[in-house]
């Protein structure tokens, strides 16, 4: 029970880990099947699955899952590799799989608005766990977004103040304008959040990326940044763009493999360069709006 416990632990702190199970024995080994081993993204343990080499080399590969998101397979025959030959084991061959530990997603939605409105309930029901955030009493608050981990109504500067997002966490900005959303975009980039998307319009993107390297931020934080945000699916109402976010997001926390019709121009397109954000320079602006 202390592997479990610990597993919902790591996930309420929104980490990462990687649970290793014996799954298959065959002759003598120094655990027995089923023996559990937990490593957390900062490479610590809970359990065991024996010690010695064996469970050196499944820690090892543990961190290549926590890292990848994938599962997978290893098997070690005792007999045959001197290098398991500590004095622990009998001899056997054993079967080990190991499978990662993904935190809850947590979406931090910065306005309460129609369209964050919508995305709540949609990324509710993908299984997003979701912060509503916004300086107004009236749209933000629990009645309003029942379910949200926790809404927040005051100056936006304040909620910065109290919020830590961790690398796996999602960032979308929908405020009720563009100044709100330029306030919000300037600490997003600041944090290790994994994704972060800004409502809007390609020109808006573009204009706001120009003034934020103008005032010296790195243009490489805008990696991250998806805007205009969602998936390219024609979306007009609230509801269908709340959708096309939400698929987007969904999109980015499976590692889609396939190319999927973004909105956003920063990516499929260029990064934008602190020269030509500076300069204003029109052929950019022309292939990033293509």
């Amino acid at each position: 029970m202390e592997i479990y416990e610990e597993i919902v632990a790591l996930q309420r702190e929104s980490r990462k880990g990687a649970v290793a199970t014996i799954v298959n024995v065959r002759g003598s080994i120094p655990s027995f099947q089923c023996a559990k081993m937990l490593v957390r993204d900062d490479g610590t343990i809970a359990g065991t699955i024996g010690g010695g080499c064996v469970e050196a080399e499944v820690w090892q590969a543990a961190r290549d899952v926590i890292a990848s998101e994938k599962p997978r397979s290893l098997t070690f025959n005792l007999n045959e590799d001197p290098k398991y030959d500590t004095g622990l084991v009998c001899g056997g061959t054993l079967e080990i799989f190991i499978e990662p530990v993904l935190p809850i997603p947590l979406l931090y939605i910065f306005g309460a608005g129609h369209v964050s409105f919508q995305l709540f309930k949609a990324a509710k029901n993908a299984g997003f766990d979701v912060i509503v955030a916004d300086n107004r009493e009236a749209y933000a608050n629990a009645e309003r977004f029942p379910g949200a981990r926790q809404v927040i109504a005051r100056d936006f500067n304040e909620i910065f103040a109290e919020l830590s997002p961790r690398e796996s966490a999602y960032i979308v900005i929908a405020t009720r304008g563009h100044r709100d959303d330029m306030r919000v975009l300037r600490w997003a980039v600041q944090t290790p959040a994994h994704y972060i998307g800004m409502i809007g319009s390609r020109r808006k993107a573009i204009t706001v990326m120009r003034e934020f390297i103008a005032e010296g931020l790195r243009p490489e934080l805008f990696d991250r940044v998806y805007s205009p945000i969602g998936l390219d699916i024609g979306a007009v109402t609230p509801e269908e763009i709340a959708v096309s976010i939400a698929a987007e997001l969904i999109a980015i926390r499976r590692h889609a493999e396939r190319a999927l019709p973004h909105m956003s121009w920063l990516h499929g397109n260029r990064r934008l360069t602190a020269a030509e954000a500076l300069t204003g320079d029109e052929p950019s602006l022309r292939t990033a709006s293509n």
